[in-house]
């Protein structure tokens, strides 16, 4: 969460186009080659959504004639080219200044929650609610990086860390850390990915009416995340919460069990202030914040991997055509506004995907990361 912000250089651009080109150049005479794909097995699903740059880096605009590049066949790129793009500082982790960032956050919640109970009025809570559910949602982003261990370089601090703040979200840290692990190795891919993956009508099919309206039916979906902590996405088996599940190796079991203990010590945290406050008080001050960081959680989750919108798509693949690059550059981009520094722009999701130790806030190596090829400038901008 370090990564300073700085001006983006024409001559960095230059450079890093000239490598673009010479691997388009490459790709197209590969294309020559060889008969083009049109259908098989990629899934046109999703398209993206421009990402403005913060005020103070300078960007182009998007060309008016950008040709939409054709996703059924292999990037003109490789990870590695895209890997030197980024700025050697955006990869040097800074325990200090994550910690600024974490200090502000739980200020503020604290802040908003002494205000809100000492006015208590009808007119105040509803501000409140909006207000602190959102800071809980960026204390799930700051877990998040815990779990990406991009906080600190220290695991240790990293999982500390993250355990505190998942817990004191009803979030089971390892549990949530693991799945989510899973979703960034198979992303994009139709079978394999973890959550937010297309439903196949034979599993349509299958699914409990319940499950289907809980689901998939907006926006009764926005409130899906603690029902996928319990059991898992369509056509998947296990909790979260259960050291057992198939979606842990034996040896993590542990770990399932010590955030475990983390959430129990949050519940018994939330007794204690219910007893103290009354229920009616920790009902306006917790638990519906808690819903709207639900609903700021899976409303954010579902953008960053569907569309459309425009007229560019971003498909999902399957068997041979899915790789981890193909798959990461399947995600999407979004500018959340005046959001986006509260939850430490978790909207630059393409370079987060494919490079997840990269530090928040990630403006600046995301606009280094886009401007290195024409392929990515359709997407990112």
């Amino acid at each position: 969460m370090s990564c300073a912000l700085l001006p983006a250089h024409t001559s960095y651009r230059s450079a890093i186009n000239n490598l673009s080109i010479s691997r388009v150049g490459r790709q197209q005479r590969l294309t020559n080659r060889r008969p083009q794909r049109t259908g098989g097995s990629v899934i046109s699903n999703v398209a993206t959504a421009p990402l403005p740059p913060p005020a103070d880096i300078s960007r182009p605009a998007r060309p008016q004639q950008l040709e939409q590049p054709d996703l059924s066949q292999s990037p003109p790129f490789t990870l590695s080219d895209l890997k030197r793009a980024i700025p050697q500082h955006c990869w040097q982790k800074n325990t200090a200044k994550s910690v600024s960032y974490l200090v502000k956050d739980v200020a503020i919640v604290a802040g908003l929650a002494v205000a809100a109970y000492s006015a208590n009025t009808w007119w105040a809570w509803p501000l409140y609610w909006l207000a602190q559910g959102t800071m809980f949602w960026a204390l799930f982003v700051v877990g998040h990086d815990c779990g990406h261990q991009s906080f600190s370089s220290n695991k240790k601090i990293n999982d500390l860390v993250g355990n505190i703040t998942h817990s004191s979200i009803l979030v089971p840290y390892h549990g949530w850390r693991i799945s989510h692990r899973t979703h960034h190795s198979n992303h994009g891919h139709v079978e394999n990915d973890e959550s937010w993956h297309p439903v196949s009508k034979k599993l349509y099919d299958g699914m409990d009416p319940l499950a289907r309206i809980g689901r998939l039916t907006f926006p009764i979906s926005m409130l899906a995340f603690p029902f996928y902590l319990m059991s898992r996405s369509p056509g998947k088996q296990g909790s979260h919460y259960d050291p057992e599940a198939d979606l842990f190796v034996q040896s993590e079991a542990p770990l399932i069990k010590t955030s475990n203990r983390f959430l129990i010590g949050m519940w018994a945290v939330l007794a204690g202030f219910t007893v103290a406050l009354g229920p009616l008080a920790m009902f306006n001050l917790y638990f519906v914040p808690y819903w709207i960081n639900v609903m700021w959680l899976d409303a954010v989750t579902y953008l960053h991997h569907h569309g459309p919108e425009d007229d560019s798509k971003i498909p999902w693949y399957r068997g041979e055509e899915w790789s981890y690059l193909r798959g990461g550059l399947s995600t999407i981009d979004r500018d959340y506004g005046v959001f986006n520094k509260i939850h430490h722009d978790i909207g630059t999701h393409v370079l987060h995907h494919l490079f997840p130790q990269v530090l928040h806030p990630l403006p600046y190596p995301t606009f280094a990361f886009c401007a290195s090829s024409s392929y990515l400038a359709h997407i990112c901008f």
